[in-house]
């Protein structure tokens, strides 16, 4: 699947380890973006592990799911298009 994740986090701490965790699912596309292209178990480990640092009242993280045909319509001006995660590369 493939899941783009979004945040809002107004404290640093807690913005870093957010950003630290999902550098292991995924390819830090933007400043509070990143594309995940994983496997349904792996993204309930990465919700799980982000649980861990959010503060619900404060904190916003919002997950997109795109089916392949959206994937294939993303276009990107600028920095290197989708990155797709290869067959053989583990992440999480």
């Amino acid at each position: 699947m493939f899941v783009v994740v979004s945040y809002d986090i107004p404290d640093d701490k807690r913005r870093t380890r957010v950003m630290k965790t999902l550098k292991d699912f995924g390819n830090h596309t933007q400043y509070s973006v990143f594309e995940c292209d994983i496997k349904e178990p792996v993204y309930r480990r990465m919700r799980e592990r982000l649980k861990r640092f959010i503060v619900e009242k404060e904190d916003s993280v919002r997950f997109y799911f795109l089916d392949e045909d959206a994937v294939k319509r993303i276009e990107a001006i600028g920095a290197p298009g989708v990155r797709r995660a290869r067959e053989w590369e583990i992440i999480g």
